[in-house]
């Protein structure tokens, strides 16, 4: 299911759109938020969330920032996806090759998302008008989202 997309079939490419990530980023919040939040409200209890600090503490820090770093790019590394990617069938792949990109490109893509962010999101809604769907994290790291499922193929009858 999650082969890489070989430089061979380009033509049967289909890069994956807004609303798709969309969904599969809500997907891995949700899961994310199922597996912090108990741990931080834990420790901190439910003040937590009106502590006006940017970071409340080592906890925070590490299962905020450190944990969702660390496990992103491990699931991109194993899988070419996160869980919410997986589900909607796409993979992260080289917008060159169609293969696996390495660890440099995963690390890039990663902090892509804060650079895409901060102009109020415009680098994230740029999939939306992008010919290969790419965010501004795609971008700087050169790689795209594509379908990992397979198209039908039309014979000529």
């Amino acid at each position: 299911m999650n082969e890489p997309v070989s430089a061979t079939t380009a033509e049967a490419i289909q890069y994956t759109g807004f609303w798709l990530r969309v969904v599969a980023s809500i997907i891995d919040t949700i899961i994310l938020t199922i597996i912090t939040l108990p741990i931080l409200v834990a420790v901190y209890g439910w003040s937590y969330f009106t502590n006006q600090d940017m970071v409340a503490g080592l906890t925070d820090f590490l299962l905020s920032w450190v944990f969702p770093l660390v496990a992103i790019i491990a699931f991109w590394l194993y899988r070419q996806a996160t869980p919410g990617k997986i589900v909607i069938s796409v993979q992260i792949v080289d917008a060159k090759t169609g293969q696996k990109p390495t660890l440099p490109q995963f690390l890039l893509r990663y902090l892509g998302y804060f650079v895409a962010l901060l102009p109020l999101g415009l680098g994230i809604f740029w999939v939306a008008w992008d010919t290969k769907k790419q965010g501004w994290h795609d971008k700087m790291a050169n790689t795209v989202v594509v379908s990992t499922k397979q198209k039908p193929t039309t014979s000529a009858s």
